[in-house]
């Protein structure tokens, strides 16, 4: 059963591993960020560390490699973001290795949902007569691996839309100019989002318009694999999603495969990323399946950087999780909305944010919520 109190330096310990599982950030997924913190019996700090990137050591070996005499461990306790793993995958159990320890108790901030996990790590360190208690800060290392708990529980990637709109809102004017509505500093917002998503996803009209790259210039952290919905597959070849030195991490998704391959041979842009066919819906691609094959494709997380018709599209099928709102302070009086219609007619058919914050970033407004 989860322990209902725990201490001060509990809840102090733990929150330093969450800062050690943050630094995973855009570098572990698929897997989950996780961070851990070892504390002598007499309350002092021995050694921490973190998952650093898929397939290498997870967080409790990485702060078991500083420890250089296993005697410093005697009675000690582990504080752990996340149950510790009771399979072997890429790397063996660390259950088993913790286990094998003279420690006296383990704190787990909530349990694996992977199924192959999910209380087996918290059986194998009882049988091994150490004190697990589980449940401390729960929320706040729930909230840090929202997209790993998204897509291990529905196998969908989580789904955030990213919008930039004046204060009437639309996202460009009348000639169809956006660039560059917000500044500087939501601009580097957005590249630092970039970094920590498993990928970035356009609509067709804003790939053909924008020819967007789509990369991580502004801040430091991985490039994000680049999906692009292109119902037809009749987007031009030499568009940067498919011809720049990142084209084999384009995903190209439609409900006919990419066009003429003669026509892309000859203009010397051979697509190298991969193609995804799903069905339709009503007449367009379907955005359903297309989550459905991205998330069997392990990406568990998506940042939506579109137009007002596929954020629309998403909006109205419900498959947006976490929305970022910018607003720049300006009046366009027209051009392109960003949201152009979602059916609703009644004020009780809203869709409406929760968990809602405000930041600003220069002289924009970010708004963010979740459904």
């Amino acid at each position: 059963m989860p322990r209902t109190t725990f201490t001060q330096d509990d809840a102090r310990w733990m929150r330093m591993a969450l800062r050690e599982a943050a630094k995973g950030a855009g570098y572990v997924s698929p897997n989950p960020m996780v961070g851990c913190v070892i504390v002598s019996r007499d309350g002092t700090l021995i050694t921490k560390g973190h998952h650093e990137r898929y397939g290498s050591a997870h967080a409790e070996i990485n702060a078991l490699a500083n420890v250089k005499d296993e005697r410093d461990l005697i009675d000690a306790t582990v504080y752990v973001t996340l149950e510790p793993c009771a399979h072997h995958g890429k790397t063996p159990p660390c259950a088993i290795a913790l286990a094998e320890l003279p420690i006296r108790r383990v704190v787990v901030a909530h349990i694996d949902p992977n199924p192959k996990v999910s209380g087996k790590g918290v059986d194998i360190l009882r049988a091994g007569a150490i004190t697990v208690d589980v449940g401390l800060m729960r929320a706040e290392a729930e909230a840090l691996n929202a997209f790993f708990l998204h897509h291990m529980t529905t196998g969908r990637p989580f789904v955030t839309l990213k919008m930039a709109q004046s204060l009437d809102g639309y996202t460009a004017a009348p000639d169809g100019s956006s660039q560059w509505l917000t500044g500087e500093e939501a601009r580097a917002r957005v590249h630092g989002w970039r970094a920590v998503y498993d990928a970035v996803m356009v609509g067709r009209e804003t790939a053909a318009f924008d020819n967007p790259q789509l990369t991580v210039r502004l801040a430091k952290g991985r490039q994000p694999k680049r999906i692009v919905i292109d119902g037809p597959g009749t987007l031009p070849s030499d568009l940067h999603l498919f011809s720049d030195v990142h084209a084999d991490k384009t995903i190209r998704i439609g409900y006919q495969p990419v066009g003429d391959p003669i026509l892309s041979l000859l203009s010397g842009n051979v697509f190298s990323g991969t193609q995804v066919t799903v069905g339709k819906h009503d007449g367009h691609t379907d955005l359903d399946q297309a989550l459905e094959r991205l998330g069997a494709m392990r990406i568990g997380s998506i940042l939506v950087e579109s137009g007002g018709t596929l954020a629309t599209a998403l909006l109205k099928r419900r498959l947006v999780n976490r929305v970022h709102l910018m607003i720049a302070p300006r009046f366009l009086g027209g051009g392109k909305r960003s949201v152009l219609g979602l059916g609703i007619s009644r004020l009780q058919e809203s869709l409406d944010l929760r968990t809602v914050s405000v930041d600003q970033l220069g002289n924009d407004i970010l708004v963010t919520g979740e459904f």
